[in-house]
């Protein structure tokens, strides 16, 4: 947490690209109910606020009370704090009626809770033909780098392919929609850039500090990987429809 509090993001991401997977989607209602699952400091929950057609309301959940205080806070600043509420709770024990949702939304979060148990969870929720739309970190070439393999293996060994993916979706009910792999600029200018730019600041203010060390040199390592081997993995925003209503 001293790394990353205060960073935009807590993954890759853009307002681009949640904006163009809204437009993906097919018309929300005219007062759409969303959730969008570990929002984190909620820069994504903001774009949904202002791309939302009028009368729709965002539930925005996560576990950590500070990034919603923060979300809160922008909200207001950005004119949308009547369209946003926050919810301090976890994705995997939602006060959610079956139903009751027309849109979940889960940047980079649905992992926490493993991607299957997510998309299982959270499908009953949905109203009829309710849609969803989440990121997720996945292999995209078919010959895997060793070392990169090696490396996700042990951060992420529940890590799959599109087409893994998309097996996951019709299994737990879905209809998949589209799909399409982040930018390169979703990692470098609005993760990496200001996680790195953190990290040396905390290396210079506190020397000695093991537990830190050990947190910096592990994202460093997760960048490396990045950096060397990126061609051959990304985040892709999956986007469907509950099937089968």
């Amino acid at each position: 947490m001293r790394i990353h509090t205060g960073l935009p993001r807590e993954g890759p991401g853009s307002d681009a690209s949640t904006r163009r997977a809204l437009k993906l989607l097919p018309d929300l209602p005219q007062a759409a109910r969303v959730l969008d699952l570990g929002c984190g400091p909620g820069k994504q929950t903001l774009v949904l606020a202002a791309e939302a057609p009028a009368g729709s309301r965002i539930t925005a959940v996560d576990i950590h009370r500070p990034y919603l205080d923060r979300l809160q806070q922008a909200a207001c600043a950005s004119g949308w704090g009547g369209r946003i509420a926050v919810e301090n709770a976890s994705m995997d024990n939602l006060n959610c009626a079956p139903g009751s949702v027309d849109l979940i939304w889960a940047e980079g979060s649905a992992y926490c809770i493993g991607v299957e148990a997510a998309l299982l969870l959270w499908r009953p929720l949905l109203a009829a033909g309710g849609l969803i739309g989440f990121t997720e970190l996945t292999w995209l070439a078919d010959k895997r780098p060793p070392e990169a393999a090696e490396f996700w293996a042990a951060a992420y060994p529940e890590m799959t392919d599109l087409a893994g993916n998309s097996a996951r979706l019709t299994a737990a009910g879905y209809e998949a929609l589209h799909a399409f792999t982040l930018p390169s600029s979703d990692w470098w200018d609005e993760y990496f850039t200001p996680l790195l730019e953190r990290i040396e600041l905390l290396r210079k203010n506190a020397p000695g500090d093991v537990d830190l060390a050990a947190a910096i040199a592990a994202s460093e390592r997760e960048v490396e990987m990045r950096r060397r081997y990126g061609e051959s993995f990304g985040y892709v925003f999956y986007l469907a429809r509950s099937a089968g209503d």
